[in-house]
């Protein structure tokens, strides 16, 4: 069956489109990447979509244009990724879209009386099926928040489905806008997977980058600007004590926790105790690898010695450098398993959607904390159904 995934990630440089011929199921699912490629927003879709991450408050109508907005632009990526690639969209059987987070609460709190959880995605997956004629899975978090789930981390699944070992221990690691882990001790089954949000992966470090460059860059190409500073390493302990690194597996953390608000008080920080720009943006990556690594030492439940690196973090040199220091594993990338980096996250959600439609659950409990495994995802379908059965 052939799957486009597609993802905007907390970052949200961009729309990813893979590409994904799959076959078989569950352990014994076979992947062959036919294609992968970001299509970024027009920037002004972008100023909204941070605005609306970021926002306190943002209006119904906001919401609602948005949802329909990007929509459309996720299933035009997919027929410009098609287009790109020579992939007949003819070809396509299956459509799973993450969608752009604007919300994501995994824990409950008091609303109105009621103890309630809940997570946003826009991104009209009707829309999409209108483009693209392919059957369109999307809005996957529910359906384990709705069982008692943080709705996240998902990439476990792929992960324990590709990384899993006999005789080694991995950490399968992605470094996005959050740093998220799956902890796989050798010889695991599926309940004895570990995964959580560390913190935060590039969310922290990008941000600085486009403040200190005025809006001229969305990151540190390379990790540049960081290997030019020096830690602070009063800064760095204030940060690691936040309440929230100590927080129980599973756990999942967003721009609630380190957005805007956060990068602010940190230039406050910075002001306070004359900081260079290269200084707090070491930190800011130090705190990033530091985070893991604490996470890595404090959940892993069997002996670890593989760190299986994705994401946009994995360009990042300081990041890597840091993160082999602290925590001693072989550092390897997704790509030693066939599995470019980048479009990790998007190959995902086209496993996801192929097993929706298949209905086997595609989560794993241990690491969302759901009472019982789900099948993820609502199905949108074109007027004219091309999947293969």
């Amino acid at each position: 069956m052939r799957v486009a995934g597609l993802i905007s990630g907390t970052s949200v440089d961009g729309i990813d489109v893979a590409i994904v011929d799959i076959r078989g199921a569950a352990g014994r699912t076979r992947l062959h990447l036919k294609a992968f490629r970001t299509v970024p927003y027009p920037r002004a879709v972008r100023g909204a979509l941070l605005a609306a991450c970021n926002a306190h408050g943002i209006s119904v109508a906001e919401v609602s244009q948005l949802n329909f907005l990007v929509g459309d632009l996720f299933g035009r990526a997919v027929v410009t990724v098609c287009e790109a690639a020579k992939i007949p969209l003819r070809s396509l059987d299956l459509v799973g879209s993450h969608g752009q987070t604007i919300y994501h609460q995994g824990r409950k709190s008091n609303t109105h009386g009621f103890r309630v959880a809940s997570t946003l995605q826009v991104g009209e997956p009707a829309l999409i099926a209108e483009r693209t004629g392919a059957v369109t899975v999307a809005d996957f978090r529910t359906a384990d928040m709705a069982a008692g789930g943080q709705g996240a981390p998902l990439v476990p699944f792929m992960d324990y489905i590709v990384c899993r070992h006999a005789r080694r221990g991995r950490v399968a690691l992605n470094i996005g806008g959050i740093a998220n882990i799956t902890l796989i001790p050798p010889a695991a089954k599926p309940e004895q997977v570990v995964a959580l949000d560390t913190g935060p992966g590039n969310m922290i470090l990008d941000a600085l980058a486009a403040h200190f460059s005025a809006g001229r860059r969305h990151y540190d190409h390379g990790g540049r600007m960081a290997l030019r500073g020096r830690i602070c390493r009063p800064l760095l302990s204030a940060l690691l004590a936040d309440p929230l690194f100590r927080r129980p597996a599973p756990r999942s953390c967003g721009r609630e926790e380190f957005g805007r608000e956060f990068v602010t008080g940190l230039l406050r920080r910075q002001r306070r105790l004359r900081l260079s720009n290269a200084d707090l943006m070491a930190t800011a990556a130090a705190l990033t690898a530091d985070s893991i690594a604490a996470a890595i030492r404090r959940f892993a439940r069997g002996p670890m010695h593989d760190l299986v690196i994705s994401g946009g973090g994995l360009h990042n040199r300081f990041l890597v450098e840091r993160l082999r220091s602290e925590t001693g594993l072989r550092i390897m990338t997704a790509e030693d398993f066939g599995i470019p980096g980048d479009a990790k996250e998007a190959i995902l959600f086209a496993i996801l959607a192929y097993h929706t439609f298949r209905k086997i659950p595609a989560s794993i409990p241990s690491a969302t904390g759901a009472r019982h495994p789900a099948v993820l995802g609502k199905v949108v379908y074109p007027i004219q159904d091309r999947v293969v059965y």
